[in-house]
């Protein structure tokens, strides 16, 4: 690992502790943008295409490509922004091509998450600024490489879709954690249930559909049969593209659980979970996990649950900070304070306070990026935050996989038991690989 890497990690809670702080956090301008931004999506459903009617939204936007690998996606895609825009898009099956147009400046990735670390780079090299969603990278190495060449090519503006950092109330809560008003924070928790009213139903192997461009899809992936239940939305419940809900809901809310508490990285991990809801071989993430991270001040928890809806303080999602003298409960609604009672009178420590949540985080997310295209600045989300929260989240799935609990050397910047370090990469097939940085 070259020094860079390695200052990068040391200083990462610094720079998480200044980015995003009130009077900067929003970043995004109103009136009329003098520069157009030429944008194309990779990857079209889902998440990106979300992020794509967004980005239409603002002024003097204009799609210039839609690149996905199954043609039926890309058809009815193109017709919706057709319909938007009055204008069909130019669409495209390899992303390669998208970054070889000229005409671009600008690429949203909403990919699977094997496919965002590459494409990035490559998009990058090819002079494009990159919004680029979360988790940011696949594995712990792939982090460290987006940061180095994010700082490699200063002049493209690169945005995690952590939108969350462009909510201010998630900023409001924290300074109250920060404040000291709670007390004593020892314990954090953090967790998502997403509610699923059944279990993934079994699905065979099959031929690949004639649509869909199976071997570009796997890319960097390991070869597998096509089956229903690796494609698209359900990809997130495989290793080979994905880390199941840590990865996909983690990093959003142990972002903030480590951001409020000014924490840097924890020294050990401790598992729990497993597949309980699920039959053998239909998902490969557990659909029950917990992760218990070390910090020297304070335990922090992670929970999820694919099947059930109902999480702790009866949220399916959020991040808790219990302190000695009341609670504060956050989540994309707002947030909300509950005091601890004190003596035989009852009397509450602190006083209860309810807060409204910041609307439309992801509009904020966008036009804080197109406003540093066009006249710089920092984004709310830069490649740093996506690493930090994404190695965290990683390290949460390692301690699972491996079944033990795992320690973090930071001076080292690896783990120290060898299992663990062997999962802090990925292999990649054939002719796929990182650029060099």
């Amino acid at each position: 690992m070259n020094s860079d890497r390695r200052d990068f990690i040391k200083k990462s809670a610094v720079v998480t502790a200044g980015i995003g702080v009130a009077p900067a956090l929003l970043n995004a301008c109103e009136g009329s943008p003098s520069d157009k931004i030429c944008v194309a999506l990779i990857g079209c459903r889902s998440m990106g295409f979300s992020n794509l009617m967004v980005f239409l939204e603002e002024k003097n936007v204009e799609c210039l490509g839609l690149c996905d690998v199954d043609s039926k996606v890309l058809e009815e895609k193109a017709s919706e922004v057709e319909k938007i825009t009055q204008k069909r898009p130019p669409v495209y099956k390899d992303f390669r091509k998208v970054l070889e147009n000229p005409d671009i400046n600008t690429v949203i990735i909403g990919t699977p998450d094997h496919w965002h670390a590459i494409i990035m780079m490559m998009a990058l090299e090819a002079g494009k600024h990159v919004y680029v969603e979360k988790p940011m990278g696949h594995s712990i190495e792939e982090c460290q490489l987006m940061v180095e060449a994010a700082s490699k090519y200063p002049g493209q503006v690169v945005q995690v879709g952590m939108w969350q950092r462009s909510a201010q109330h998630w900023f409001d809560a924290s300074e109250v954690v920060r404040s000291g008003e709670l007390g004593n924070v020892n314990l954090v928790k953090a967790w998502i249930y997403k509610g699923y009213d059944f279990p993934i139903k079994p699905e065979t192997d099959t031929e690949t559909p004639t649509h869909i461009d199976y071997d570009m899809w796997l890319g960097p992936a390991p070869q597998k049969a096509f089956n229903k239940n690796r494609f698209h939305y359900n990809f997130r419940w495989f290793w080979d593209y994905a880390g199941g809900a840590m990865t996909d809901w983690g990093v959003h809310l142990l972002d903030f659980a480590d951001y409020a508490m000014g924490a840097a990285f924890p020294s050990k991990v401790s598992p729990g979970g497993g597949i309980y809801n699920h039959e053998k071989g239909v998902i490969e993430t557990p659909d029950i996990q917990q992760a218990i991270y070390t910090y020297p001040t304070h335990s922090m928890v992670w929970e999820c649950g694919l099947n059930p809806a109902i999480g702790p303080y009866g949220t399916g999602h959020g991040v808790a900070f219990v302190g000695t003298r009341g609670t504060l409960i956050l989540t994309r609604n707002g947030w909300q304070v509950y005091a601890e009672t004190r003596g035989s009178d009852k009397e509450p420590w602190i006083k209860a306070v309810k807060k409204e949540g910041t609307p439309d985080g992801l509009k904020l997310h966008v036009k804080n990026f197109l406003k540093c295209i066009r006249k710089g600045g920092k984004v709310n989300a830069p490649v740093e935050v996506g690493a930090k929260a994404g190695i965290i989240a990683e390290m949460g799935n390692i301690a699972y996989r491996v079944g033990e609990v795992i320690h973090w050397d930071e001076k080292a910047m690896k783990f120290k038991e060898e299992a663990a370090n062997k999962l802090t990469k990925v292999s990649y097939r054939n002719q796929w690989k990182l650029p060099a940085v």
